[in-house]
């Protein structure tokens, strides 16, 4: 019986430990079967092409529906995800459901499908509604070469660059993709290509001016005035109306920009030496280009800070478009050309694996320019700096031959492998992390021993925790990812999904593989970024002397039932409405504290700010009463195969000190110690070998100190008087 037990034991812990670790992600992502039909179900005809009244079955692969008013042809309906690259700042698609006229006019659009983290939690959808609609009536094949300033502007909050410029590009790429396919406009052009070859004999100008004068260098030169402008034809006038300088002749950017990885433009810019270091850096056929600037205006941003990306400007090539990030950039301190001038920034950005920069072919670096406006928000528009390289660095006998069509995103490598060589830096610091948590948990024993490096060492890892895994990586776990794993069971499982963001995967596997061993304490005493914001304004609260409310233990019990009360709801409600659950599972304030950093509607922030000065007066309220993720962790806690906590006979009768100083009252008036509330955070394990505060262990403590002041052998006699022959026979008896 007792094998039985232990077996059915092990086997449910581990479906645990599977279910745990499937919630990587939020939900399922990358490449899947088109979703035409399901999403022109949803939507009428006439939204997507005015005037139209019915589809007609899907065609093609990629498929296209026709639209048609009576028994004429309206137009086209699509998704730009089965057409070109869509993927967003969370590493899976944001599909659109776009209609184009038999005119070639983009229709209408609706955002169907996405997981782009600041759009569900942060921006309202009606902003994301109105920049999509935007581009209504827009002619595709003029707006593919239409100067950039002409497109709709981006007047969406901050945060959201990289998501609205996916959005932009890829329903302006596909709409251009299905016109050419569809006819429109003629037949498609057969494009043909000369193959042209770098001539190593060319050599470029020593000095600057010449560089620039011949186009081996390329400048785009924006004045405050141009700018704002470009806003007034754009259509923003309230941004116009909020330009950085006062004079409009002041310079907003001065960009140069120039391909390093041509040999003799490389040489007289970098020097022979940088050259060398470029070349040894570089993979065969890698490009690399230089891009310098000043001005008031940065080009590189603080994204790639933030999440690692460059999201201020890309590279285009035809359809294609490269976005770099910080594992691809490199920072110089100047140029070397002769009279060249000192740059604000000037920087190396090599080309990414798989991306393809043909640099005998003409491409653009697309600058996008935001002006901020009003409290928060921030409108977008884009320029261009065109470059093509000059004849003289090329052979002069070109041969032609066919172009090269844009690879399908099928030949693509998976998404997610690129996404964790981006990271690789990131994993790192992660994997150091968990294990050093590992090493703290295996040797708790040694350092439970020395509560003042412990209390230091603890307050280090939240500090990490909050600052880095938090607000630098937003690596926080949420019950969503839960819930969407248990969608994904009864949809469509990939684990193509889960491997998207590599620091959630990490975490959640280290999670889940933790549960094993030291319940759901782990994450939530160590890894959880709100966890630690709560803990670290406590020890603050401490620190001022703010009174401490001690919830009596009856009424503790029962206020720790609704944070299961909610992740039932929620369970509940995300088996017929994941969207619906999503939006509820805003009780959660992780993603204004935490992703966000706070920077959201008052109402969010009010709430998050509520939970964070609770903590002031009751240490992690929020993880002992509301949290649904901890909830999620806790209900497999029983089923834990070790046992690390060490306890007394004496604890709980009659001793009470570890009940009374647990944190989050975990442990109950009798002395044991309960795995769903418990967080691993060790205080009563210090308090176990503490020789001045446990009273088993004080209690030893004096018998040591009466044993060391106890002589060890005894005190030694006087010496005994010697006594003669004559004394003695005196005394004998007579």
């Amino acid at each position: 019986m007792t094998v039985t037990v232990m077996k059915f034991g092990i086997r449910t812990a581990f479906m645990s430990l599977l279910i745990l670790l499937g919630g990587a992600l939020l939900t399922p992502g990358g490449a899947q079967p088109s979703r035409l039909a399901e999403f022109a179900a949803q939507v009428p005809a006439g939204e997507i092409v005015p005037g139209a009244d019915h589809y007609g079955p899907p065609q093609g692969s990629p498929p296209v529906m026709k639209l048609f008013a009576g028994d004429k042809l309206a137009g086209y309906a699509f998704v730009n995800a089965d057409w070109v690259n869509s993927t967003g700042y969370s590493g899976q698609p944001i599909q659109i459901l776009t209609g184009l006229t038999a005119d070639g006019k983009i229709g209408g659009a609706r955002l169907m499908a996405h997981h782009e983290p600041i759009v569900l939690i942060g921006i309202p959808p009606e902003r994301i509604t109105a920049f999509i609609r935007g581009y209504a009536g827009r002619d595709v094949l003029n707006l593919s070469h239409a100067a950039p300033s002409e497109r709709p502007a981006v007047d969406i909050v901050s945060g959201a660059t990289v998501t609205v410029t996916v959005i932009a590009e890829s329903m302006m790429r596909s709409a251009t993709r299905v016109a050419r396919a569809e006819g429109i406009g003629g037949p498609a052009p057969v494009e043909t290509a000369v193959v042209r070859a770098l001539d190593p004999a060319h050599g470029a100008p020593e000095n600057w001016l010449a560089l620039l004068g011949d186009g081996s260098v390329r400048r785009l030169s924006l004045s405050v005035g141009d700018v704002t402008e470009a806003f007034k034809r754009a259509g923003n006038q309230e941004a116009a109306e909020h330009p950085e300088d006062a004079d409009p002749a002041a310079s907003f950017i001065d960009l140069y920009a120039a391909p390093v990885s041509v040999p003799a433009i490389g040489k007289r810019l970098l020097g022979e030496a940088g050259f060398a270091a470029l070349q040894q850096s570089l993979k065969p056929g890698q490009q690399a280009i230089l891009v310098a600037g000043n001005g008031a205006y940065s080009f590189k941003g603080s994204g790639y800070v933030r999440g690692g990306i460059f999201d201020r400007f890309e590279v285009l090539q035809g359809d294609g478009s490269i976005h770099f990030r910080d594992r691809q950039h490199t920072r110089i301190g100047g140029i070397a050309a002769v009279g060249a001038p000192a740059f604000r920034d000037t920087d190396l950005f090599r080309v990414p694996d798989g991306s393809t920069l043909d640099i005998t072919q003409p491409w653009r670096l697309q600058l996008l320019v935001q002006r901020g406006f009003a409290a928060r928000d921030k409108a977008f528009l884009t320029f261009e700096l065109g470059y093509e390289l000059p004849q003289g660095y090329l052979k002069p006998a070109p041969v032609a031959a066919p172009a090269q069509s844009a690879a399908p995103d099928a030949a693509e490598p998976p998404m997610w492998q690129g996404m964790w060589r981006a990271k690789t830096g990131q994993i790192g610091v992660l994997l150091g992390a968990l294990g050093l948590l590992t090493l703290i948990f295996f040797f708790q024993d040694w350092l439970v021993r020395r509560p003042v490096f412990y209390d230091r060492l603890r307050l280090g890892f939240m500090l990490f925790t909050l600052v880095w895994i938090g607000w630098y990586a937003q690596a926080q776990l949420s019950v969503v990812n839960v819930l969407a794993f248990s969608n994904a069971l009864r949809t469509d499982f990939r684990w193509d999904y889960f491997l998207m963001a590599p620091l959630i995967f990490i975490l959640w596997f280290a999670t889940a593989a933790s549960l094993l061993f030291w319940n759901r304490g782990a994450y939530c005493g160590w890894l959880c970024p709100f966890g630690a914001l709560q803990e670290l304004t406590n020890r603050l609260a401490r620190t001022l002397k703010i009174p401490q409310l001690k919830i009596p233990f009856g009424v503790h019990q029962r206020l720790t039932a609704l944070k299961y009360i909610a992740f039932l709801v929620l369970f509940g409600i995300s088996l017929s409405a994941l969207g619906t659950a999503e939006q509820i599972a805003e009780v959660e304030p992780f993603k204004t504290a935490i992703i966000l950093r706070f920077a959201r509607g008052w109402p969010f922030v009010l709430y998050a700010g509520a939970m964070i000065a609770s903590s002031l007066f009751v240490e992690r309220a929020f993880c002992r009463y509301l949290c649904p993720m901890g909830a999620a962790m806790a209900i497999p806690a029983r089923l834990r195969l070790f046992d690390w906590l060490r306890r007394y006979r004496e604890c709980g009768n009659p001793c009470q000190r570890c009940a009374n100083e647990c944190p989050v009252q975990a442990i109950h008036p009798e002395g044991n110690i309960n795995p769903n509330e418990c967080i691993q955070c060790l205080n009563c394990q210090v308090l176990y070998h503490h020789d001045q505060k446990c009273p088993v262990m004080i209690q030893k403590r004096l018998k040591r100190e009466k044993y060391a002041a106890t002589p060890s052998t005894p005190p030694a006699l006087p010496p005994r008087p010697k006594v003669s022959a004559r004394q003695t026979d005196a005394n004998a008896p007579g």
